[in-house]
């Protein structure tokens, strides 16, 4: 198994800091230099069950993953795990753990783990430790630009694959409808 740890630090609160990343849809804001057609697998993109499908960028193998949001430990920590490759065959772990330096200042530390399946895969493995600690440094980094010199207009944000909003499924209070005063069907 292998680990890379990376970690920045960022003049903004903990609390702010946190709800951006826990939020899979904003994602591709940081991201979007080693992942490619990124997308959201759920509706709701936020916290616990979120998850995303994309494909990384790596210099040798453009291999696809999943990622969901195993663990949310507001404000302190997120778990995500990562099935990357061929039928997802390869496990990965991304640990986010937050902390606060000072009044205001965030330290974020980013430690991925990776277990690869195969003989093949460890000898793919071998040159990609380096390759995503400069990914993961340089999303850190970018992260820490749209809280201290915030980008103008909109961030880039991932939807759903497929997902249109006015023929999905309606719930009442989630669509802003009152159950109460929906269509009555006409008897038949």
């Amino acid at each position: 198994m292998r680990q890379v740890t990376v970690s920045t630090v960022i003049s903004a609160p903990r609390e702010e800091i946190f709800d951006f990343v826990c939020d899979l849809a904003a994602r591709p804001a940081y991201t979007d230099h080693f992942m490619r057609d990124y997308r959201l697998a759920r509706v709701n993109p936020v916290g616990l069950g979120a998850a995303a499908r994309f494909q990384m960028k790596a210099p040798l193998a453009k291999e696809y993953a999943e990622l969901e949001i195993t663990e949310v430990d507001r404000p302190r920590r997120i778990v995500e795990e990562l099935a990357v490759g061929r039928r997802g065959r390869n496990r990965s772990l991304a640990v986010y753990d937050f902390s606060v330096e000072a009044p205001g200042v965030t330290r974020i530390e980013l430690t991925t783990f990776s277990e690869p399946a195969t003989a093949v895969d460890r000898i793919r493995e071998l040159g990609a430790a380096g390759w995503v600690k400069r990914q993961t440094s340089k999303a850190l980094n970018r992260l820490r630009m749209i809280f201290e010199q915030p980008p103008g207009g909109e961030l880039k944000r991932a939807t759903i694959a497929g997902f249109e909003p006015e023929k999905a499924a309606r719930f009442g209070a989630a669509t802003g409808m009152d159950p109460s005063r929906a269509p009555s069907r006409p008897a038949s």
